[in-house]
């Protein structure tokens, strides 16, 4: 049994004094703070605060097949510094794509095999023609889907067409799990003015309209079919007022967005620098407002890493070539406090940013988290006003090769638990704790 005492413990989206005692992997009482506490108690400083573990349910790890960009030890382990303690892993890069069940198998396996410092889930894949073997996979355990509406960058995961959508929501509709959908449609010809080193080039090369007729076109589909359907990485302010139409609709809609396009900005990135390349491109400050104030009104549900590593020669750093490096932020360890700091520039208080990292992203994969009797007992100590500048030496994941990287942020990560047990923060090092998590599982 452990009592952990903290003048500020988030319970119920409030700050307030709290000794949440944990037997075993759940928390069995969140009472007062005692005025003596117990020997055996851990007082946290009177600059710390006690929030529920974070959820991140859009990493890439890419194993098995290139753990040489990454894999399930270096990416938890860096999660687990980053004060996550659940993530839920996409079916790309890995070999095999995970859109058969065999594939599937052969990532359960990896998973198992595998070094986990945190828990761990999957997304299966939907790809033209594999509706058949989607219900297996959901039977295997996949908490979702994921598709792409334009080249996903990898030849074995092709992209999906309306028809393609529609037919993998009537599948998926009453098996009760959600679509993911990376929400590109390349409507109209692209901008090529300058230099293969030009970010401006990149960006254009992108558009707006591109990611709002995808969305437009999923949200056809999802009024179609009724099945839950959600918008990973959306980076276009412009499709906001249609996706607050079809959630006052009541259709099953939901999206993220990460912290690149909410911390960085296109004016700010120089020609050549492609550890900013991502798609959707990392868009200009004015669009940048207008994704804040949509996660303000609920528009977007909750804010996700899109981890996406790579190897450095990936990145060809040394042509500075934007339309032939990898696309891709590595970025887990590091949401909260970057989310955190460009918050509190804004004047948006830690519970806000903490409901859109912890509290909302379980529950795209019908779990949950938070400081309450009976909930799993992760948890994680931060110390919100604590001045830090990224430098890679302190990056975990396998290449820290990250555009955070000289940065100054507010808030550190001071200890992780993971069921009940330290993984991060104690006076010695832990075995790791995690473990594979499958849809039918209690949280």
């Amino acid at each position: 049994m452990l009592t952990v005492c903290a003048k500020r413990a988030l319970i119920d989206g409030v700050f307030r004094p709290a000794a949440v005692r944990m037997d075993g992997p759940r928390i069995t009482s969140v009472g007062p703070l005692p005025a003596v506490p117990a020997e055996d108690a851990l007082v946290l400083d009177d600059d710390e605060v006690l929030l529920p573990a974070l959820t991140d349910v859009h990493v890439h790890l890419n194993e098995p097949g290139r753990t040489e960009w990454e894999g399930f030890a270096t990416g938890t382990l860096a999660a687990a510094h980053g004060g996550i303690t659940t993530l839920v892993d996409m079916p790309l890069n890995c070999i095999p794509v995970t859109t058969t069940p065999e594939a599937l198998e052969v990532k359960i396996a990896a998973a198992q095999r595998a070094e986990l410092h945190v828990d761990v889930g999957l997304w299966g894949g939907v790809v033209p023609g594999n509706t058949g073997g989607l219900a297996a996979m959901v039977e295997l355990g996949a908490f979702g889907f994921k598709c792409f509406t334009c080249p996903s960058g990898i030849d074995e995961f092709p992209a999906s067409t309306e028809r393609d959508v529609l037919d993998a929501m009537r599948v998926l509709s009453p098996l009760g799990v959600p679509l993911l959908v990376h929400a590109e449609l390349e409507t109209e010809g692209t901008v090529s003015v300058g230099e293969a080193s030009s970010y401006l080039r990149y960006l254009h090369s992108r558009p707006r309209a591109w990611e709002d007729a995808a969305v437009a076109m999923v949200i056809r589909s999802v009024r179609a079919t009724g099945c839950a359907a959600h918008i990973v990485h959306l980076s276009s302010a412009s499709a906001l007022p249609m996706i607050r139409a079809a959630k006052a609709e009541g259709l099953p809609l939901t999206c993220e967005t990460c912290p690149h396009y909410l911390v960085l900005a296109a004016e700010d990135i120089p020609d050549g620098a492609t550890e900013f390349k991502c798609a959707p491109p990392i868009r200009e400050r004015d669009n940048q407002d207008a994704l804040w104030q949509g996660l303000l009104d609920g528009t977007i549900d909750f804010v996700s890493s899109d981890h996406s590593p790579c190897t450095p020669a990936l990145k060809l750093k040394e042509s500075g070539d934007f339309e032939r490096a990898w696309g891709g932020i590595a970025s887990v360890q590091l949401g909260l406090p970057n989310a955190w700091t460009a918050a509190r520039r804004r004047g948006i208080p830690l519970e806000r940013v903490v409901h859109w990292l912890s509290a909302a992203p379980p529950a795209l994969v019908g779990r949950r988290h938070g400081i309450a009797p009976s909930s799993s007992a992760n948890l994680v100590a931060f110390r919100p006003d604590a001045p830090s500048t990224i430098h890679a030496s302190d990056l975990l994941f396998r290449h820290p090769l990250t555009p955070y990287l000289g940065h100054a942020v507010t808030g550190v990560v001071t200890g992780t638990w993971l069921r009940g047990d330290r993984i991060v923060g104690g006076s010695l090092p832990t075995p790791p704790r995690g473990r594979l998590i499958r849809r039918f599982e209690d949280s």
